[in-house]
């Protein structure tokens, strides 16, 4: 497939679009960016009452909710219990889905038509594929550091309508593309290690479907430079919004061929003809069934906290932060994981679920990763040098192991 250009009026990214730029002071002025200003640490952490309390360093896992988001939920609540659910009701859940709609396509950098609202990026992952119209014959190249919400989607063809699914190293998942490959599914950001998904992927004429779980909000994106038919992301991590909200990007080219197999109310263009009634033309064809009123509000207003901070400091402090932390963590002996300019950073443990609980008790929040003997921490634009450092104190007493 042809890879197609998104032109749509966009917030300037900043360095490089599959990743981000140079680490940066992580508490002191910024170096001078032209159209970058620093993030305001202290109001930005101060919208997260977790860290009151937490090193909360698991963004990647579920971003720590934003105050101003919680309020929004609350007020949509309390006009439903005022108000009731009536015609009204399901209007705001219109306006707010729009709302939300246009927030994510700001990010991404594409048309509010381009963007799909999911419940998560598997759900989002699982469209696409399932709706390729895939079967015996077809090969589908992925990589060696998926995430289940890609293998679950990558299992059904293969399990269901036998599409041969074939595994190439993370870093060389271009050079692995033959004839017989039909399609790519990789992530943008490896969930493993924060390595950053190799750039030739863009020129490939076959469609890249990228998840992007652990890239939107944490990095820049550039749809176009990464050359992706779909990108399917998550609400709940580095944009801090509730569980069950994800977008998703389709191309218009790929939306002519990906087929719609579930549809429901939000699907149809017009609902009112029943069996006769058309899709909707553009991506809301893909949107998930039902969102509700909070949700919407949640994953809108928490949106807007990282908006208001300014995408492209967010996005260049978090990277700061984890490119800093990686260093001082290699200082102190431990193994740190091959990573990309990303907010990822993966380090070695003797006894990764024992240490992580630990961890915890000592009140710093980070994930262990199952079947490796990694832990990760997750690093956000709303963390500051102490939390790192905290984390580092914390990690001493098990160096020796």
């Amino acid at each position: 497939m042809k890879r197609v250009s998104v032109a749509w009026p966009r917030r300037a990214a900043v360095g490089s679009h599959s990743g981000c730029s140079a680490a940066l002071a992580i508490d002191g002025p910024y170096p001078a960016h032209g159209y970058i200003r620093a993030v305001d640490a202290a109001a930005l952490r101060d919208e997260f009452p977790v860290l009151r309390r937490f090193a909360y360093l698991n963004a990647g896992t579920d971003g720590p909710l934003p105050r101003r988001a919680l309020a929004a939920a609350q007020a949509e609540l309390e006009r439903e219990l005022q108000e009731g659910r009536t015609g009204a009701h399901f209007q705001r859940r219109a306006e707010l889905a729009q709302i939300l709609r246009e927030g994510y396509a700001a990010l991404l950098g594409c048309p509010p038509s381009d963007v799909a609202l999911t419940t998560s990026t598997s759900e989002g992952l699982g469209t696409v594929l399932g709706g390729l119209g895939l079967g015996p014959g077809d090969e589908v190249l992925t990589s060696d550091e998926e995430h289940p919400g890609l293998l679950g989607a990558l299992q059904a063809l293969r399990d269901v309508s036998g599409v041969r699914i074939r595994i190439a190293p993370f870093a060389r998942m271009a050079d692995a593309v033959t004839a017989q490959t039909t399609a790519v599914a990789c992530s943008h950001v490896s969930w493993i290690n924060g390595s950053i998904v190799p750039a030739a992927l863009a020129e490939l004429e076959i469609p890249v479907i990228l998840d992007g779980a652990q890239g939107v909000g944490a990095v820049p994106i550039d749809l176009a430079e990464l050359g992706c038919d779909a990108y399917a992301g998550a609400g709940q991590k580095w944009l801090c919004g509730p569980d069950g909200t994800g977008v998703l990007y389709v191309s218009p080219a790929l939306r002519e061929r990906v087929a719609v197999t579930r549809r429901c109310y939000t699907n149809l263009a017009q609902a009112g003809l029943g069996l006769e009634s058309p899709l909707r033309e553009d991506a809301r064809r893909f949107d998930t069934s039902s969102l509700s009123a909070e949700a919407l509000a949640l994953a809108g207003g928490a949106l807007r906290v990282l908006s208001d901070a300014g995408w492209p400091a967010v996005h260049e402090r978090a990277c700061a932060l984890a490119e800093t932390f990686a260093e001082r963590l290699a200082g102190t002996g431990r193994e740190v994981a091959r990573r990309g300019p990303s907010t990822l950073v993966s380090f070695s443990s003797a006894d990764p679920e024992t240490e992580r609980e630990q961890l915890a008790r000592d009140g710093v929040i980070v994930r262990n990763l199952p079947g490796t003997s990694w832990l990760r921490a997750s690093v956000g634009a709303w963390n500051d040098g102490a939390d790192l450092e905290r984390l580092v104190r914390a990690l001493r007493p098990y160096e020796a192991a």
